[in-house]
Order: structure tokens, then C-alpha cells, then sequence
């Protein structure tokens, strides 16, 4: 397991961003966000530019994107304060709760299907022959990322529930820190079967890493509530308002593997406690993983 008390990602933090700190002012002058890695992190930023341009403008402050090399060099930098707010995917907000005060605020609502959740999903090439869970034994199998929520914690609680412990039933089992590379891993044969999320499965059909005729869903979630905005609650309570009426205002964007947004909805830490029951269910200790 991964732990997320890297001093030297914290010390790489710090110096990313002690230049947006100079010269600042007692008042706060930029918002700095952090994006987790879903994509390659220079598209995942340049994705998001739209959704940062358009806060920067409703919120009338600078806002600087940044994204880490893995979902808990985000939080390492929410906790080190390097960081004001952050695009979180539910279970890495989950584990970010244990280790530093955030909350959830904001939900994104897509545009395609008009609703604030998604699925995860195990996809391998019809080629493969794997047709059920119980054809995944002995194969070769990725994971995106252990802080990942449709990568890991609900893809681990579906196979455990089926019986079959990774660990012991897969050939091997690799991380590869984002959903596009899973879908490339599969694609290319480096692993039989992989977890993505299924708006990011779309998205890597789209772009051409994979062909569907060519690929066969092992294994679909129920539905996730769809990655938060958080902010350190720490944060004054009026740049807090400002911060999400700002995300509230912004209205059919791109975004990210999201694709178009409807816009943002508020949301609470309270909409997550069915990601901590799938940790519970994936034998997952939140205390471990830190």
C-alpha cells in the first residue's frame, strides 16, 4: 500500500509552489487547486482549463492547477497547506478525511447523462476468453491506483465479494496510476484485465487507446458518487462561500474525462459514507493506507 507521508513529495510541493507565494499579500491572492491524475497530468491540466479560467473569472482571484504524480501527492499537499482546494475522486476525499481537515462541496453533473455519479469497471479484449470474475484466476491484472475509488476500492470489494482475493488468484498485480493507461495496458496485452471508470472507458474508446468491439465489461459497479471539490476547512469561511459560489455559477464546460458539465451541484461529506461501507467491505484499513 502506498503511503501518503512523503516528506519528499512535500518538500517538491513547497517548492512548486513557493513561487505563487511570493509577494503575496496578507490577503490571499491566488487559489491554488490540485487535480488528481486520472489522465497524463499536461492534458489533465490542460482539460481543466476551461472549468480554472472560468472559477478565476467568477471568483475575480488568480487561481493556479496543478496536478501530482498520484492521487496522495494531492493530499500530502492539502495537508502540508501547499494546496487551497482539490479535485478529489471519492475515495481518495475519503482517505484525505483521515489525515487532514477537508470537506466535500461541490459535485460535478455531466451533461452526457445528466447525473453526479458513475460506475467502475474490469474490462479485458473479447480475445482473452475471460467471460466472468472466475476467468480472472491466474491472470495478469491492473489496478489504477491504491487511493483510486472505481481503480481499486470498488473493483477490490466486487472481486473479494466473488470470491477471489487479487493477491492470491492473479498472476500479478500492477498499478499504473492512471485510468487512460489501464485501458492502453489492456489494449496492448501488457495485462489481460483492468479496472477504469466507465466515463474514462469512453473517453480512451474516443480518443482511439482502445477499440470497443474489441473489449468485453467483465464487471460494472453499482453507482459512485462522482469526485468532489474539497477545500481545507481551515480556509475562511467568506473565500469558502466565494470559492463555491464561484463553482456553482460556472455552466456547460468541459471538463477533464468528464466531458461537458451541466455545471456543479453541492454536495456534503455525508454523500461519501457509502465509499467508507465499500472500504469496510474491501477489508480496506483507511488508517494503513496513510
Amino acid at each position: 500500500m502506498i503511503k501518503i507521508g512523503h516528506r519528499l513529495v512535500s518538500l517538491m510541493l513547497a517548492a512548486a509552489w513557493s513561487a505563487a507565494s511570493v509577494g503575496a499579500a496578507s490577503a490571499q491572492e491566488v487559489l491554488r487547486v490540485g487535480l488528481i491524475p486520472s489522465e497524463d497530468s499536461r492534458a489533465m491540466l490542460a482539460q481543466s482549463k476551461d472549468i480554472l479560467d472560468a472559477v478565476e473569472k467568477n471568483l475575480g482571484m488568480k487561481v493556479q492547477g496543478f496536478v501530482a504524480s498520484d492521487y496522495n501527492g494531492v493530499i500530502e499537499a492539502l495537508r502540508a497547506k501547499h494546496l487551497d482546494i482539490a479535485y478529489l475522486g471519492p475515495f481518495s476525499y475519503v482517505l484525505a478525511t483521515t489525515v487532514t481537515p477537508v470537506e466535500a462541496f461541490v459535485i460535478a453533473e455531466t451533461a452526457k447523462a445528466g447525473r453526479t455519479y458513475y460506475h467502475s469497471q474490469i474490462i479485458t479484449l473479447k480475445s482473452s476468453g475471460i467471460k466472468t470474475l472466475d476467468d480472472l484466476k491466474g491472470r495478469n491484472f491492473a489496478f489504477v491506483d491504491p487511493a483510486s475509488t472505481s481503480g481499486y476500492a470498488f473493483p477490490l470489494a466486487g472481486l473479494l465479494k466473488a470470491g477471489i482475493e487479487p493477491k492470491r488468484d492473479f498472476k500479478n498485480v500492477i498499478f499504473t496510476g492512471a485510468h487512460d493507461a489501464n485501458a492502453v495496458a489492456v489494449a496492448n496485452g501488457k495485462v489481460d484485465a483492468a479496472t477504469i471508470a466507465d466515463r474514462i472507458y469512453d473517453a480512451a474508446v474516443a480518443k482511439g487507446f482502445i477499440k470497443a468491439d474489441l473489449v468485453h465489461v467483465v464487471w460494472r459497479s453499482a453507482p459512485i458518487p462522482e469526485s468532489p471539490m474539497v477545500w481545507r476547512k481551515d480556509l475562511p469561511d467568506e473565500l469558502k462561500q466565494r470559492v463555491k459560489t464561484a463553482f456553482l455559477a460556472v455552466k456547460n464546460l468541459n471538463w477533464s474525462d468528464q466531458g461537458q458539465l451541466n455545471g456543479f451541484r453541492e454536495t456534503s461529506d455525508a454523500a461519501y459514507d457509502v465509499v467508507r461501507e465499500t472500504a469496510k467491505l474491501a477489508n480496506i484499513d483507511l488508517k494503513k493506507q496513510k
